[in-house]
C-alpha cells in the first residue's frame, strides 16, 4: 500500500511558533493532517521546564536525604543527575494544586495558527496539534519514589484542568491533542529499578484518563517514546511488542476514539525482527499508525525501514522517533525534506522557494535520488 502521509512528533528547533508553521508547511504541509507549533521556549527541553514549577511549589521540598536521580542512556553514559522532590510534612497531597502552564502556550500559538492559516499561509483542513506530557513523566523524573504515586494523582488533576482550558479556547474541531509518553514505556522497560508491582495497571488506567479527558470531536493520539534526552534513547528496545502491548492496554480502557499512535524506530533496526511484533497489533477502526522511521541524513536508511516495516504492517505513516527541538536546528529542513522524499519517492524539482505544498502525493517505490 502506497504511503501517503506524514506526522511531526512535536517539538522543532525553531525560534517561535511562525517560524515552525512557515517551515513545516513550505516543506511538508500537503502530507500532514496536523501541524504543531514546534514546542518553543521553556518548552524546547520537554519537560526540563517542569522541574522549577514542582521545586517553587510551596508543598514541595528537596528530598535531601535520599539519593539523586540519574539518568543514563541505553549505553550506560550518565546524562545527567539531579536532586529529587517530595511533598513537605504535614501537606495534603489531595488538597494540592499545580500549575503546569500548558494552556497559555497552546492558546497564543493557536491564535498565530489561525491568522496564518486565514492569510493563506498553512492549508486548510489541518488541525493544530498540541503535545502534552503525562503526570508519570514529571513524577518519575522529578520526584522522589514515595511521593510519587500522590504526586502523580496532584498532576494528574492539573493536567486535566490544563486540558480543559485549551479545549475551552480552542474548537475541538481545530484541535488534535497528542499525549506524550516516555516515562511509561521507560518503566514498562524495567529502567526505574522501584516501579511497583501494578505498574502495567496504572500506566494504561492513567493514560486511558487522560484521552477520556480529551472531548470530542478533537483528536486525541499517543506517541510512544523510549527518551532522546541526548539525542539517544535511554533504553533502546529489543523490538516493538512493548509498544503494542501498551497500546492494547490503552485501548482497554479507552471510552473515546483514538486517532493515532505513533512508535520509534531506532535508526540501526532495519531488520525484519523490530517490526514483527506490529503485525498483531490491533487499532480500531479510523485509527493511524506512525512509525519513527525518518532519520537524519539517511535517506537510503530510511528507505530500509519503511521496507522493513512494510513487511509486518501494509498501512502506517512515517514520522521521526521523537522531536527534534533538542537538536541541532540546521538539521529540522533536511528532516522535514526526508520526510517528503521518502512519501513522493524522490526529490521534487521546481518548486519555488516558500510556495506550500497543496496536495498529498503517494510513495514510489523505485529508487529516489537523494
Amino acid at each position: 500500500m502506497p504511503l501517503t502521509r506524514a506526522h511531526l512528533v512535536g517539538s522543532l528547533p525553531y525560534p517561535d511558533a511562525d517560524t515552525t508553521f512557515r517551515e513545516i508547511t513550505s516543506r511538508l504541509g500537503g502530507h500532514l493532517k496536523r501541524i504543531p507549533d514546534g514546542e518553543t521556549g521553556e518548552r524546547a527541553r520537554w519537560i526540563f521546564w517542569q522541574r522549577a514549577k514542582v521545586a517553587s511549589h510551596p508543598a514541595m521540598e528537596v528530598a535531601a536525604d535520599e539519593d539523586m536521580a540519574r539518568i543514563h542512556q541505553w549505553d550506560g553514559k550518565l546524562i545527567r543527575e539531579w536532586e529529587l522532590f517530595r511533598f513537605r510534612p504535614g501537606v495534603d497531597p489531595a488538597t494540592v494544586a499545580f500549575d503546569p502552564g500548558y494552556a497559555p502556550e497552546a492558546i497564543a500559538s493557536y491564535a498565530r495558527f489561525v491568522e496564518m492559516r486565514e492569510a493563506g499561509a498553512l492549508p486548510a483542513g489541518v488541525r493544530f496539534q498540541v503535545c502534552l506530557p503525562t503526570p508519570m513523566a514529571v513524577g518519575y523524573w522529578f520526584v522522589s519514589p514515595a511521593s510519587r504515586p500522590d504526586f502523580f494523582a496532584a498532576y494528574e488533576r492539573a493536567f486535566e484542568a490544563d486540558l480543559a482550558k485549551i479545549c475551552g479556547a480552542i474548537p475541538l474541531e481545530d484541535l488534535a491533542i497528542q499525549w506524550d509518553v516516555c516515562q511509561e514505556v521507560l518503566a514498562w522497560e524495567g529502567y526505574f529499578p522501584n516501579r511497583p508491582e501494578s505498574y502495567k495497571e496504572d500506566i494504561t488506567g492513567m493514560l486511558a484518563r487522560l484521552g477520556d479527558a480529551v472531548p470530542e470531536p478533537a483528536e486525541l493520539g499517543y506517541h510512544l517514546c523510549y527518551g532522546t534526552p541526548n539525542d539517544e534513547h535511554v533504553v533502546m528496545p529489543a523490538d516493538l511488542a512493548n509498544a503494542v502491548e501498551m497500546t492494547h492496554g490503552i485501548l482497554a480502557g479507552l471510552e473515546r476514539s483514538l486517532r493515532f499512535v505513533h512508535v520509534p524506530a531506532p535508526k540501526h533496526r532495519d531488520d525484519a525482527a523490530y517490526y514483527a511484533p506490529l503485525a498483531g497489533l490491533r487499532l480500531p477502526e479510523g485509527c493511524e499508525l506512525y512509525l519513527g522511521v525518518i532519520h537524519h541524513d539517511d535517506r537510503e536508511g530510511d528507505r530500509r525501514r519503511i521496507a522493513a516495516a512494510s513487511r509486518a504492517v501494509p498501512d502506517f505513516g512515517i514520522a521521526t522517533e521523537c522531536g527534534w527541538g533538542r537538536g541541532d536546528p540546521a538539521r529540522a529542513p533536511g528532516l522535514l525534506d526526508s520526510h517528503r522524499i521518502a512519501l513522493e519517492g524522490g526529490e521534487r524539482r521546481g518548486r519555488p522557494a516558500g510556495i506550500p505544498y497543496r496536495t498529498a502525493w503517494t510513495f514510489s517505490r523505485s529508487p529516489s535520488r537523494s
